[in-house]
């Protein structure tokens, strides 16, 4: 989800409206690894930023200032997606800096949550292989999706998780992604999660993750939240830690006479 706000907030703080639609509270793909259900409110674009510090093996670092998410609701079952990310990859002897191929995608609700079934979504994404900075370029086009899916399991608690697979850009080879995440709310603004997700490979050993982190809610429409994370495969990827800033806005007025769009 890279989470959220959990889907029992919509029962706290003030609701929305437009032409009659009554929004939750702001949902997020981020602070965690697991893609979340929830479309984009419509007519609203949602921006979630996220600035990273990744430590990896052989003294390498990545700093993403910041991986930027936009999002625009195209109806109450689809949204679409842009991903650009500004990052500098440090090492013992090179720093390179740049924007990384620009990723295009969508994200499509496909069931609704009952009983056993949880709620269910599709997100397709393709990274552009020259539309950034010519340090990153790759040599392919990089497709990836997902299935992300969600249990309300109570009021404050939920189980969410992911399952799909990414291509790298470079060669024809590609990882399975999985995720599995809890989330907690905490009290009506403040929420948390803990996390196990990985990659798995014919070709390469599997790279095994944890993280966890909390998020604030300051209104319906603005959110910032706090995350690390550390690997659980020895070798491949140390730790990270992420502070976030996320807000969605309508791009049509809720002011405008409902008649006259008529």
């Amino acid at each position: 989800m890279k989470i959220y706000l959990f889907p029992f907030l919509i029962y706290f703080g003030l609701n929305n409206t437009l032409f009659g639609q009554i929004l939750p509270p702001i949902q997020l793909d981020r602070p965690d690894q697991t893609e979340c259900p929830f479309i984009t409110p419509t007519n609203y674009i949602q921006i979630e930023n996220g600035f990273t510090v990744e430590n990896l093996e052989n003294n390498q670092r990545i700093y993403n200032y910041p991986s930027t998410l936009w999002k625009y609701g195209v109806n109450e079952k689809f949204e679409l997606r842009l991903i650009t990310e500004l990052v500098s990859l440090k090492s013992s002897v090179n720093l390179n800096s740049g924007l990384l191929p620009i990723t295009i995608g969508f994200k499509t609700s496909l069931f609704e949550e009952k009983g056993l079934i949880p709620k269910t979504s599709f997100i397709g994404h393709i990274s552009t292989s020259r539309m950034g900075s010519k340090e990153f370029h790759t040599k392919l086009i990089a497709p990836a999706f997902r299935f992300t899916m969600q249990h309300t399991l109570s009021d404050k608690i939920m189980l969410a998780y992911n399952l799909g697979a990414e291509w790298n850009g470079e060669n024809e080879q590609y990882n399975y992604i999985y995720t599995l995440t809890t989330g907690f709310s905490l009290t009506d603004k403040i929420g948390c999660y803990t996390e196990l997700y990985g990659f798995l490979s014919n070709q390469n050993v599997a790279d095994h993750r944890f993280d966890g982190g909390f998020t604030y809610l300051i209104n319906d429409d603005v959110i910032v939240d706090i995350s690390g994370g550390f690997g659980l495969t020895e070798g491949v990827h140390k730790n990270y830690i992420s502070l976030g800033f996320s807000f969605r806005f309508n791009t049509i007025s809720d002011h405008v006479d409902i008649e006259k769009v008529r």
